[in-house]
Parts: structure tokens; sequence; C-alpha cells
């Protein structure tokens, strides 16, 4: 419903050439549909939006990114403008801001709701003084947290991401031994920490009009 009614709401000013049901169909079909524009939730099963994120600006760089969530944290915020998101939109306002926020990053600017733009200023300001710390995960071992995560067995997840179930066991136990985590009741509970778990969602990518933005 959500994704029908931003569709509806574009409908006229951009080309919907592409919707997407979770991260790694993204992934997919985004060489195929060649996206001016792809948009995000951060909430997406298989592969979370920020994941997704990451590896969209290595395989289709030219594409800008807007993330819609409902989460409000400012320091989430901070991490996704920070790889790469171009705007930032909560879903209780992406329906009034979302053809606001398309313009904005199409002519190369970024744009972040106005309800959270003061909050966000504070978390860089933060970061200015103590230098970020990295993700003390690999992109391979977050991919297999979430899997795991979402309910999938060994087996499948070693299905999808094409490899072994030993090397699925193989990132198991390293994540747990890295982040001293003694059963898998703690390693989902670290999962839900770091907003891994995820929702059903839908992904919208848009090709601008073609007498637009030339």
């Amino acid at each position: 419903m959500f994704v029908d009614a931003l569709r509806t709401m574009l409908d006229g000013k951009y080309q919907v050439v592409g919707v997407a049901s979770d991260g790694r169909e993204v992934l997919s079909s985004v060489p195929t549909v060649n996206p001016d524009v792809v948009v995000l939730d951060m909430s997406m099963p298989r592969l979370n939006g920020l994941d997704t994120a990451r590896q969209l600006r290595r395989l289709h760089p030219r594409a800008k990114l807007i993330m819609v969530t409902v989460d409000d944290d400012p320091d989430l915020a901070a991490e996704a403008l920070d790889s790469g998101i171009s705007a930032y939109l909560l879903k209780t306002s992406a329906g009034t801001e979302l053809v606001n926020a398309i313009t904005v990053v199409l002519k190369g600017g970024r744009y972040v709701t106005p309800r959270m733009r003061s909050r966000l200023e504070e978390v860089f300001v933060r970061w200015g003084k103590t230098p970020k710390q990295k993700r003390p995960l690999t992109l391979r071992q977050r991919e297999v947290l979430q899997l795991l995560a979402e309910g999938r067995t060994m087996k499948q997840t070693a299905e999808i991401l094409r490899v072994t179930p030993r090397t699925i066991a193989f990132h198991k136990y390293r994540i747990m031994d890295l982040q001293a985590l003694r059963t898998t009741a703690d390693l989902l509970q670290f999962a839900r920490n770091q907003r891994m778990v995820a929702a059903d969602a839908k992904v919208l990518q848009l090709r601008t009009s073609a007498h637009e933005f030339r």
C-alpha cells in the first residue's frame, strides 16, 4: 500500500522502472533497469537498506540513493549519509517530501527531512570531536548475520550467498567470537541491536522524465 501510494504521487513526474521486494533483488535488477534514483527502505529482508546502499555505490555509482525509514535515530541517519545516501526521509513525511528530495538529489544536493536536521548536526559535531569507529563486521559477516537472524538455516543462507554451509558456520562462529556472544539467542539480539532484522519492504527505482534535469 505504501509503495502504491508513492507510485501514484510520482506518476507524471517520473517513470517507475522497477520495484523490488528485498535488497538482493535490488542489486540484481539495477543493472537491467538502469535507474537514475533508487528509493530504499532501511528495513528490507535478505539485505538491509544500508548494506544495499553500500553495494550500490560500487555497482551503480551514477544512481542517487534515497532512504525512507520509520527510524528517526540521528546516528543511523548520519551513518546512511556517510555511506553515500543522498536523502534521508521518514515514512511519516515521505508523501509530502519525496518529490522535493528527488529534485534536490538529481541536482547534486542532499536532503534530510527537516524533523531530523538539528539532531543530525549534533551527531556530525560529535563525530568531529571523536573519530567514528569502523564497523567491526565485514560485509560478508553482516550478510550472514542478517540471513540467519531472519530465521534461515545455514544451508539456506549458503544457497543464497552461493557458498558452502561450512563457510556460513565459519562466519557465524567468527561473529560470535568477535562480539563475545555465547548463544544463538545472543546472536539474534545482536542482529536486532544492529537493526538488521528486517520487515517486508519494497523498493522503487525511478527514471526521470525525458524533459527534466538535462
